[in-house]
Protein backbone atom coordinates (compact mmCIF):
# COMPACT_ATOMS: atom_id res chain seq x y z
CA UNK A 1 0.00 0.00 0.00
CA UNK A 2 1.50 3.44 -1.04
CA UNK A 3 1.26 6.60 1.13
CA UNK A 4 -1.61 7.98 -0.97
CA UNK A 5 -3.55 4.78 -0.57
CA UNK A 6 -3.06 4.63 3.19
CA UNK A 7 -4.04 8.57 3.92
CA UNK A 8 -7.55 7.43 2.07
CA UNK A 9 -8.00 4.51 4.61
CA UNK A 10 -7.03 6.62 7.70
CA UNK A 11 -9.96 9.09 6.68
CA UNK A 12 -12.43 6.94 5.78
CA UNK A 13 -11.42 4.83 8.71
CA UNK A 14 -11.67 8.09 11.38
CA UNK A 15 -15.16 8.78 8.98
CA UNK A 16 -16.88 5.28 9.64
CA UNK A 17 -15.99 5.84 13.20
CA UNK A 18 -17.82 8.54 13.47
CA UNK A 19 -21.01 7.65 11.61
CA UNK A 20 -20.52 8.79 7.84
CA UNK A 21 -20.85 6.25 5.41
CA UNK A 22 -18.36 7.97 2.17
CA UNK A 23 -16.97 7.42 -0.73
CA UNK A 24 -13.69 8.43 -1.80
CA UNK A 25 -12.18 9.98 -5.03
CA UNK A 26 -8.65 10.23 -5.24
CA UNK A 27 -6.95 12.60 -7.89
CA UNK A 28 -3.25 13.87 -8.34
CA UNK A 29 -3.46 17.95 -8.42
CA UNK A 30 -0.24 20.44 -8.91
CA UNK A 31 0.27 20.24 -5.60
CA UNK A 32 -0.32 17.01 -4.22
CA UNK A 33 -2.81 13.99 -3.88
CA UNK A 34 -6.11 15.43 -3.10
CA UNK A 35 -8.58 12.73 -0.86
CA UNK A 36 -12.13 14.48 -1.72
CA UNK A 37 -15.20 12.83 0.53
CA UNK A 38 -18.14 12.07 -1.84
CA UNK A 39 -21.50 12.05 0.78
CA UNK A 40 -24.78 13.06 1.46
CA UNK A 41 -23.87 14.82 4.22
CA UNK A 42 -21.35 17.12 3.21
CA UNK A 43 -22.23 19.88 4.95
CA UNK A 44 -21.83 18.63 8.39
CA UNK A 45 -17.88 17.42 7.06
CA UNK A 46 -17.58 20.60 5.39
CA UNK A 47 -18.18 22.64 8.46
CA UNK A 48 -18.15 26.55 8.71
CA UNK A 49 -16.03 28.08 5.68
CA UNK A 50 -13.91 24.57 5.28
CA UNK A 51 -12.98 24.49 9.14
CA UNK A 52 -14.11 21.11 9.61
CA UNK A 53 -12.28 19.87 6.64
CA UNK A 54 -9.17 21.51 7.62
CA UNK A 55 -9.64 19.93 10.99
CA UNK A 56 -10.22 16.02 8.62
CA UNK A 57 -6.53 17.44 6.87
CA UNK A 58 -4.53 18.26 9.49
CA UNK A 59 -5.71 14.81 11.52
CA UNK A 60 -5.50 12.72 8.48
CA UNK A 61 -1.53 13.95 7.58
CA UNK A 62 -0.76 13.88 11.49
CA UNK A 63 -0.94 10.22 11.43
CA UNK A 64 -0.18 9.48 7.95
CA UNK A 65 3.31 11.00 8.94
CA UNK A 66 3.40 8.84 11.77
CA UNK A 67 3.35 5.51 9.85
CA UNK A 68 5.30 7.41 6.92
CA UNK A 69 7.66 10.15 7.92
CA UNK A 70 8.14 10.89 4.06
CA UNK A 71 4.47 10.52 2.88
CA UNK A 72 3.77 13.94 0.65
CA UNK A 73 1.34 16.22 2.20
CA UNK A 74 -2.44 15.35 1.38
CA UNK A 75 -5.24 17.15 0.67
CA UNK A 76 -8.83 16.82 1.62
CA UNK A 77 -11.68 17.88 0.42
CA UNK A 78 -15.33 17.26 0.29
CA UNK A 79 -17.85 17.27 -3.09
CA UNK A 80 -15.44 19.27 -4.31
CA UNK A 81 -15.79 22.39 -1.55
CA UNK A 82 -12.20 23.11 -1.35
CA UNK A 83 -11.58 23.03 -5.50
CA UNK A 84 -14.43 26.05 -5.85
CA UNK A 85 -13.46 27.84 -2.74
CA UNK A 86 -10.02 28.02 -4.20
CA UNK A 87 -11.85 29.28 -7.69
CA UNK A 88 -13.48 32.24 -6.24
CA UNK A 89 -10.44 33.17 -4.36
CA UNK A 90 -8.33 33.21 -7.65
CA UNK A 91 -11.17 35.35 -8.95
CA UNK A 92 -11.49 37.65 -5.72
CA UNK A 93 -7.56 38.55 -6.11
CA UNK A 94 -7.68 39.26 -10.02
CA UNK A 95 -10.65 41.43 -9.07
CA UNK A 96 -8.67 43.32 -5.86
CA UNK A 97 -5.75 43.13 -8.82
CA UNK A 98 -7.28 44.95 -11.25
CA UNK A 99 -8.88 47.56 -8.90
CA UNK A 100 -5.33 47.87 -8.02
CA UNK A 101 -4.50 48.54 -10.92
CA UNK A 102 -6.79 50.83 -12.56
CA UNK A 103 -7.38 53.18 -9.42
CA UNK A 104 -3.57 52.73 -7.26
CA UNK A 105 -5.27 52.61 -4.18
CA UNK A 106 -3.89 49.86 -1.86
CA UNK A 107 -6.39 47.10 -1.12
CA UNK A 108 -6.80 44.57 1.07
CA UNK A 109 -8.03 40.00 0.92
CA UNK A 110 -10.28 39.29 3.05
CA UNK A 111 -8.59 36.88 6.02
CA UNK A 112 -6.82 34.19 4.90
CA UNK A 113 -5.42 31.16 6.63
CA UNK A 114 -1.24 30.13 5.53
CA UNK A 115 -3.18 27.92 3.11
CA UNK A 116 -5.02 30.18 1.02
CA UNK A 117 -2.32 33.29 1.39
CA UNK A 118 0.27 30.95 -0.14
CA UNK A 119 -2.43 30.53 -3.22
CA UNK A 120 -3.16 33.86 -3.26
CA UNK A 121 0.56 35.04 -3.30
CA UNK A 122 1.41 32.58 -6.22
CA UNK A 123 -1.43 34.04 -8.14
CA UNK A 124 -0.55 37.46 -7.98
CA UNK A 125 2.67 36.69 -8.71
CA UNK A 126 2.57 36.19 -12.47
CA UNK A 127 0.60 39.56 -12.53
CA UNK A 128 2.17 42.54 -14.50
CA UNK A 129 2.42 45.81 -11.68
CA UNK A 130 1.20 44.53 -8.96
CA UNK A 131 2.87 43.08 -5.35
CA UNK A 132 1.40 41.40 -2.16
CA UNK A 133 2.73 41.48 0.94
CA UNK A 134 1.62 39.41 4.02
CA UNK A 135 1.54 41.02 7.70
CA UNK A 136 3.43 40.01 10.37
CA UNK A 137 2.62 38.39 13.64
CA UNK A 138 1.41 34.97 14.87
CA UNK A 139 -2.41 35.55 14.04
CA UNK A 140 -3.62 32.18 11.84
CA UNK A 141 -6.00 34.18 9.60
CA UNK A 142 -4.03 37.44 8.06
CA UNK A 143 -5.14 39.92 5.19
CA UNK A 144 -2.99 40.38 2.18
CA UNK A 145 -1.78 43.64 0.78
CA UNK A 146 -2.13 44.23 -2.62
CA UNK A 147 -0.26 47.32 -3.93
CA UNK A 148 0.48 48.75 -7.14
CA UNK A 149 4.55 48.52 -8.43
Amino acid sequence: MNEVEAAGKILVSMLEKLGFHVGLDVSEQEDGPCLNIVTNESAVLIGKDGDRLEDLQYLTNRILCKHYPDAPRVKVDCDSYRAQKEERLMETMQSLAKQVLDDGKTRKAPPLNAYYRRLAHHALSEEEGVSTRSPKGSSRYKRIEIRKN
